[in-house]
């Protein structure tokens, strides 16, 4: 049973029969019914944390959610989220809600800028007003570095963002570096990768392994995306959501701070990565191609190597056992919608 949803109130109760320690620490995690997000939860959850989780369900699903998690249905812009604070008093805060969409950063940057900018901030203000031990943000890896010949990508590397996704996103890293220094809230930015895994969306543009893989369930073709001088698509990095949510628990633990790349430091070409999913899947369907979209990147690909050692964190799964386990979860889903 999922947690209930009480629309005429944005403050909702945990689940009956639940109890806390009072030693135990609790996080406040933004997004949390979202597709990385809701892993994230289990991950805190597991580990013997306290969850309280604020969505607005704008993309997340509250089916996602854990019944150990605490929820309150909110915009991270709402005076209320004030109130939570003051309800919760969070030792930690993981945002993860986020405008995700690098296309409808381009089309509405005004959007991107409310979600990603002034939502960050509201929380900030209220991190530092109810003295937060630290604050982990869900940056971007490929967005903020632009295109870029240096593979795989460090930390240091220049940030030349295309979209205005990536630069509300290298933004975010500047008011954290702000509010560190002005309010000496801590803080760690994880520059993600190309996230893909169970619960990820078919739907959206941001999440290519579950679109192919859904459109071949469905017997629909897909298209590669490239560029004139790549054929085979643009090339990307792609890490496995289970490995993501370890990272955001390392982060918390670990007293190390400032910014890491969270990837395998392996391009994929998205041609590469659709022969992968077609031979997993047994088809022999042949995709289209278009064109680069606007704000696509030609080149992504992290170096890894600082979070391994500030965080001890590493990419555990292959891209191949990932599509694999992913594999698995849309055909359980296809196959319950088919029966």
């Amino acid at each position: 049973m999922a947690p209930r949803v009480k629309r005429a109130s944005p403050l909702l109760t945990t689940p009956a029969g639940v109890w806390y320690a009072p030693n135990e620490m609790k996080v406040l995690l933004t997004g949390g019914a979202g597709f990385i997000g809701s892993h994230a939860v289990e991950s805190y959850l597991k580990a013997g944390y306290e969850v309280v989780v604020v969505d607005n369900l704008s993309s997340g699903k509250i089916e996602n959610l854990p019944k150990a998690a605490k929820f309150y249905l909110l915009d991270l812009c709402s005076p209320q989220l004030d109130q939570v604070f003051e309800l919760e008093r969070p030792d930690i805060v993981n945002h993860h809600a986020a405008q995700i969409s690098v296309t409808v950063s381009v089309a509405n940057p005004q959007l991107d800028a409310r979600v990603n900018a002034l939502g960050l901030l509201n929380l900030l203000e209220a991190s530092v007003r109810y003295r937060v031990r630290k604050l982990i943000f869900i940056s971007s890896g490929g967005a903020i570095y632009g295109d870029t010949e240096r593979m795989p990508t460090p930390e240091d590397a220049p940030t030349q963002p295309l979209s205005p996704y990536g630069i509300h996103k290298l933004l975010g890293e500047q008011y954290l570096g702000f509010f560190h220094r002005q309010y000496g809230l801590q803080y760690t930015a994880l520059r993600y990768a190309n996230v893909y895994g169970p619960r990820q969306n078919p739907e959206g543009e941001a999440g290519v392994v579950a679109i192919f893989i859904d459109q071949l369930l469905k017997g629909k073709t897909p298209t590669i995306y490239t560029y004139p001088q790549d054929r085979d698509g643009m090339t990307r990095d792609y890490v496995y959501v289970e490995d993501v949510a370890r990272a955001s628990l390392l982060a918390s633990e670990k007293s190390a701070g400032g910014v890491f790349n969270i990837a395998t430091g392996q391009p994929t070409t998205t041609g590469a990565l659709y022969r992968e999913i077609a031979r997993q899947l047994g088809s022999s369907e042949e995709p289209g191609l278009g064109g680069a979209r606007p704000g696509d990147l030609r080149l992504s690909c992290l170096d890894v190597r600082k979070a391994a050692q500030g965080l001890d964190w590493r990419p555990s799964v292959s891209l191949q056992e990932g599509i694999a386990r992913t594999i698995r979860f849309f055909r359980n889903r296809h196959d319950l919608h088919e029966s």
